[in-house]
C-alpha cells in the first residue's frame, strides 16, 4: 500500500465532478488500499477519490469501530429524511471546522469492488460521512453547507500556560496595598474531533 497526496482547497479538481465508472479496473482493489491507508494516515473516517487527484466515482468509509473499510464505486443517495445540524470537518480543509445541515437518515446504492450493488440505510456519523463523501464526488464541499458564515471557525488549541512573570512569581507574597482584578474570560477552544 502506499499513502495517496492530499489535495487542498483550492485544488481545482476538489470542484470537479468524478465519473462513473463503467468496468471496475483490476487496480481498483490497489487504488482503494491506497485511499484507506492515506484515509487512516490523516486520521479521517471518509475520503473521495477527488481528494487524492483521481477522477473515479469512488469512495472509503471507515468509522472508528469498524474493523474493515466500505468501499463505494458510484454513490448516490437515492432517499434523505429529516434535517439535522452537526459539526464537520474535511481533510481537504484542514484546520477548520464548521455546523453544516445533514439529513438525519440516508439511503444509498453504489457497488462493491466485485461489481455487486449494495443498499445501505443509515443514519448518525456513518449518513453524516456518506452524504460528505458523495458531495466529494459531486464536487460540493462541506462549506457549502454551512448554516451561517459565522458557523465556520478555525480550530485552536489551548496551549501550556505562559511562563510568569516576575510580579505573577511574587503574586502569592503579601503586598501593602491589592487592587482588585477584573475578572478574566475563560479561553475557549475547540478541539477537532473524528
Amino acid at each position: 500500500m502506499a499513502r495517496l497526496t492530499m489535495r487542498h482547497v483550492p485544488d481545482p479538481i476538489l470542484r470537479q465532478q468524478t465519473r462513473r465508472i463503467t468496468q471496475i479496473p483490476a487496480n481498483l482493489k490497489q487504488y482503494t488500499d491506497d485511499m484507506v491507508e492515506t484515509m487512516h494516515a490523516e486520521h479521517g473516517v471518509g475520503l473521495a477519490a477527488n481528494q487524492v487527484g483521481g477522477l473515479q466515482k469512488v469512495a472509503v468509509i471507515q468509522l472508528p469501530e469498524w474493523n474493515e473499510p466500505l468501499v463505494l464505486i458510484n454513490p448516490e443517495i437515492i432517499r434523505r429524511e429529516g434535517e439535522r445540524e452537526v459539526e464537520e470537518g474535511c481533510l481537504s480543509i484542514p484546520g477548520y471546522r464548521g455546523t453544516v445541515k445533514r439529513s438525519e437518515r440516508v439511503r444509498v446504492r453504489a457497488l462493491d469492488l466485485n461489481g455487486k450493488v449494495i443498499r445501505i440505510k443509515a443514519d448518525g456519523l456513518l449518513a453524516q460521512a456518506l452524504e460528505h463523501e458523495t458531495d466529494h464526488l459531486n464536487g460540493v464541499l462541506y462549506i457549502d453547507h454551512l448554516v451561517s458564515r459565522e458557523s465556520f471557525w478555525k480550530i485552536t488549541y489551548e496551549s501550556d500556560p505562559p511562563e510568569p512573570t516576575d510580579d505573577e512569581a511574587t503574586a502569592g507574597e503579601p503586598r501593602e496595598t491589592e487592587e482588585p482584578q477584573e475578572p478574566q474570560e475563560p479561553r475557549a477552544s475547540r478541539e477537532e474531533s473524528e
